[in-house]
């Protein structure tokens, strides 16, 4: 074979194994929020979803500095950590969620209608508890279906979970839409409110709200400073899991701005009391001072995004739904509500309560998650 001959199969190799995890962020890369929060739901990594009921969790991006996923690539994880222990309730629960659009799913390549072609899952986890945990791809469109899978740990040791998942040929649906299409639950807790000894494992059942899982036999949720760890999440088309996409800061941190966008520096946490004159931001002077009429401004976003967003507005004292207007000297006033907003999925605007200024400045985030 040519050199030439060569090359061009390495690129065609190449290729074939580009955008083809599903998954964004599954290498936990991207917190745009925080790194630490007990918000119950996103607070810390982009995309992946913490959700509980009962005592109190924290998660968090951390560093990894070695073990076997570092030795795999991989720089950070999500943890899970109880911080205020839960009561043993049936009501209990607590687990990772990730939802994927359903167009993504509907245009991979999957044949999803036939139990003949599979789409692979991988994860790296680890617990402070061992013992068996269990794992769930649910669909959203037309009827209910859910795939539940065990996966064994053992107390503090890196584990990678691969499990190729088969379709379903009786009512496993996909629009071809930017709505939820398949959530991947990884659940580090259950209580009996949604488990059943009953549940089948490794094929695909119609789902209700009390049958999530089989049975926990482990109380992970009750434990005091228990932990949860995961990272290298991958889902791809094919029987066989392929090594781990791995891709730079840049390209996923546009990716994960489809679904949420702050217009504070990446570092600094939406609500932060920060000037305009010390940090970037929108700000815009010159103004009739005198009038009294709507003054507003209109920006584009970043990354268009899935749907028109839910926008939250910061002024420069961190205060939310407000702006900060200046006077024709540049002293700043904070105790202005926001009276105008205009939503678009490329585009935003917002304007104070009319007033006499000369000046306008606003933090925001824009939310359009799954």
């Amino acid at each position: 074979m040519s050199k030439a001959a060569e090359l061009a199969a390495l690129i065609g190799s190449q290729s074939a194994l580009s955008n083809r995890n599903l998954i964004i962020n599954g290498a936990m890369q991207v917190a745009q929020r925080g790194t630490s929060s007990t918000t119950n739901g996103f607070g810390s990594l982009d995309r992946f979803q913490p959700l509980y009921g009962g005592g109190t969790i924290t998660h968090s991006q951390e560093t990894l500095t070695g073990d076997s996923p570092y030795n795999n690539g991989f720089r950070n994880f999500i943890r899970l950590t109880v911080t205020s222990a839960g009561s043993n309730s049936a009501s209990d629960f607590c687990y990772i969620s990730y939802k994927v659009e359903a167009q993504d799913v509907a245009n991979s390549g999957w044949q999803y209608a036939s139990s003949n072609s599979s789409v692979s899952i991988q994860f790296w986890v680890r617990t402070s508890v061992a013992g068996t945990y269990y794992t769930s791809l649910q669909s959203a469109d037309g009827t209910a279906r859910a795939f539940v899978f065990p996966v064994v740990l053992s107390a503090n040791t890196w584990t990678k979970v691969t499990k190729a998942i088969p379709g379903d040929s009786s009512t496993l649906e996909f629009a071809n839409d930017t709505g939820t299409g398949l959530q991947i639950i990884i659940r580090p807790h259950v209580g009996t409110n949604y488990s059943d000894s009953g549940v089948s494992t490794n094929s695909w059942y119609s789902r209700s709200g009390s049958t999530q899982t089989p049975d926990y036999t482990q109380n992970w949720q009750s434990t005091g400073s228990a932990t949860f760890d995961l990272t290298g999440v991958q889902l791809e088309v094919g029987e066989q899991a392929t090594p781990f996409e791995h891709r730079s800061f840049g390209d996923v941190l546009k990716q994960c701005e489809r679904y949420y966008e702050k217009t504070y520096p990446y570092a600094t946490a939406p609500g932060t009391a920060a000037s305009y004159d010390s940090i970037m931001g929108i700000r815009i002077n010159g103004f009739n001072n005198s009038g009294n009429e709507q003054k507003y401004l209109v920006t584009r976003l970043r990354t268009e995004k899935r749907a028109s967003p839910t926008t939250t507005y910061y002024n420069d004292a961190g205060n939310t739904g407000r702006c900060t207007t200046y006077d024709a000297g540049g002293t700043a006033d904070n105790g202005i509500n926001i009276g105008l907003s205009i939503s678009g999925t490329s585009m935003q605007g917002f304007g104070p309560s009319n007033g006499t200024f000369s000046g306008i400045s606003c933090f925001m985030e824009h939310d359009a998650e799954l």
